[in-house]
């Protein structure tokens, strides 16, 4: 028996040489090859066309790759999605996997990796390498609040930057030169990813440094 596979992807002469690499496997055959999500969508309206596993593609037009997989997590929960992309961003990655993707393999990897995974996927249910294995755990991992990770003396800057005092009035409160208290402004800035003391604001009410 030889479970079939859909590849979905924009670039047709990559697709192609995938599917040729895919026929050549004994326990797998290409069912047919598409563009996008959306002409796959359209595909799954024929019983006949909806295959054991697609290999999808993430960037595309039309319907995208996270797009498709949900939706083929909605619709169609027995065929297996495994990602295959030139996308290494963890974010990415694991929004493939929460939209449903049994695995996610980057574009570079040996055809005996590419069978291996076709293989996993159809025994398992999934195949994680161990990149993506590390993604998965480390976002099951509470990261460290910021806040934590603040100085006494930052956080008081912070309480201090959430009133109408200006900086060199903020210096003279905390008995520190205006240029140490533009030191922390500055580092508080590059630390927390904010560009302005509105952001500054808007982080402490957030995460109850200040309660206006």
């Amino acid at each position: 028996m030889k479970y079939s596979v859909v590849v979905v992807d924009d670039h047709n002469l990559l697709s192609q040489a995938i599917g040729g690499l895919i026929d050549d496997f004994e326990q797998f055959k290409i069912l047919y090859l598409c563009n996008n999500g959306q002409e796959l969508i359209e595909k799954f309206k024929n019983p006949r066309n909806i295959p054991d596993i697609v290999l999808m593609d993430v960037n595309m037009p039309i319907l995208n790759g996270i797009e498709t997989t949900d939706h083929l997590r909605q619709h169609f929960p027995q065929v297996k999605v495994l990602a295959l992309s030139i996308e290494e961003d963890e974010n990415t990655i694991l929004k493939m996997l929460r939209a449903g993707a049994k695995g996610y393999l980057m574009k570079d990897a040996k055809k005996s990796e590419l069978q291996n995974a076709l293989l996993e996927v159809i025994k398992k249910g999934y195949y994680h390498t161990n990149t993506v294995a590390k993604i998965l755990v480390d976002s099951l991992v509470p990261k460290e609040s910021s806040v934590a990770s603040l100085k006494e003396r930052e956080i008081e800057f912070i309480k201090h930057a959430c009133t109408e005092m200006t900086y060199k009035e903020i210096a003279d409160q905390m008995c520190l030169s205006y240029k140490t208290i533009e030191g922390y402004r500055n580092v508080l800035f590059e630390k927390l990813n904010l560009r302005n003391r509105t952001g500054l604001v808007l982080y402490a009410i957030k995460n109850k440094i200040f309660i206006p």
